[in-house]
């Protein structure tokens, strides 16, 4: 996982940090002033669900703003 420097030991880059999912590695957490902001990319939907729950609780009252995209891998 990519975190931004401030972000390392944040409860909010710890509790991402944590998630047992190995596809979410590359989801990268920034904390601005009052805004958490995480961003990257997943292959489901299920997964942006993921990465947006495992920070929730670690908020304290700040903005989360997921901008995860998701982008479906072509079989073949």
């Amino acid at each position: 996982m990519s975190f931004s420097p401030s972000a390392t030991t944040s409860s909010a880059g710890i509790a991402l940090r944590s998630c047992p999912f190995s596809a979410l590695r590359d989801v990268v957490l920034e904390e601005i002033g009052e805004r958490v902001i995480i961003h990257g990319t997943v292959n489901s939907y299920y997964l942006k669900q993921i990465a947006q729950e495992a920070i929730i609780p670690a908020l304290a009252g700040r903005i989360l703003e997921n901008q995860i995209q998701v982008i479906k891998e072509k079989a073949g």
